[in-house]
């Protein structure tokens, strides 16, 4: 099987204002992880003004961005436009939300990026992990990342060793997360895939399959 695991195989990067970090996308996505503090400090010192409110030394909203009152915004943090940030969601920092992109009622962020239109809606944990284009987390569903014996995280398909210690998934673009589900550190779900609900996913989810359960992923229909 041919594993799509680069940036550009994982995302359209035209639907990100981080589309610069990933380059050419030739690189793997979770390379990147580390990066993506020290970036949103450079990308939001040339943000326009006159679309972005600056409300702390390493915080960006955009003025379009809706954001409930009682959500935490810890920098560093991009909001980008039209994005929502609904009650109680806990943005705790190095993190961007893309343009019309959903962080849901107690809904904690950590170290990730969201692109455009990706939606993390009710009680969910997003650590160290990226979710693409129009990504989709229902309720309950979580990022582990971080193994229970603490060592690195290797990605298991191919068996690639990332260096990391945290390390929680990559969601293609349009791909769903099915509610109560757990990614295990280093998971991999490739474009417009669907993990059922309350599943445990280790590993690689190949684009446009349907997973079940362990063992037992299915080619999805086009509709």
């Amino acid at each position: 099987m041919e594993w799509k695991l680069r940036a550009a195989e994982l995302f359209d990067l035209s639907r990100s204002i981080a589309a610069p970090l990933f380059g050419a996308g030739s690189v793997y996505p979770w390379e990147k992880l580390k990066e993506i503090s020290a970036f949103i400090l450079e990308l939001g010192k040339m943000l326009p003004e006159e679309k972005f409110d600056h409300p702390a030394e390493d915080v960006w909203v955009a003025k379009s961005a809706k954001i409930a009152p009682t959500a935490y915004l810890g920098g560093p943090l991009i909001i980008d436009e039209n994005a929502e940030i609904r009650h109680c969601a806990f943005l705790r920092g190095s993190a961007i939300v893309g343009k019309g992109a959903t962080v849901g009622n107690s809904t904690e962020l950590k170290n990730c990026i969201l692109f455009d239109g990706a939606q993390a809606p009710h009680y969910n944990y997003v650590g160290d992990s990226i979710l693409g284009y129009k990504a989709h987390m229902g309720a309950g569903a979580i990022t582990s990342n971080f193994r229970s014996d603490h060592g690195n995280v290797t990605l298991h398909g191919p068996e690639i060793a990332t260096g990391l210690r945290k390390f929680g998934a990559m969601l293609g673009d349009e791909a769903e997360i099915g509610c109560g589900s757990v990614l295990n550190p280093g998971t991999i779900v490739g474009r417009g895939s669907i993990v059922y609900p309350l599943s445990s996913v280790r590993g690689i989810v190949a684009e446009k399959t349907i997973y079940k359960r362990a063992g037992e992923v299915v080619a999805r229909e086009e509709r």
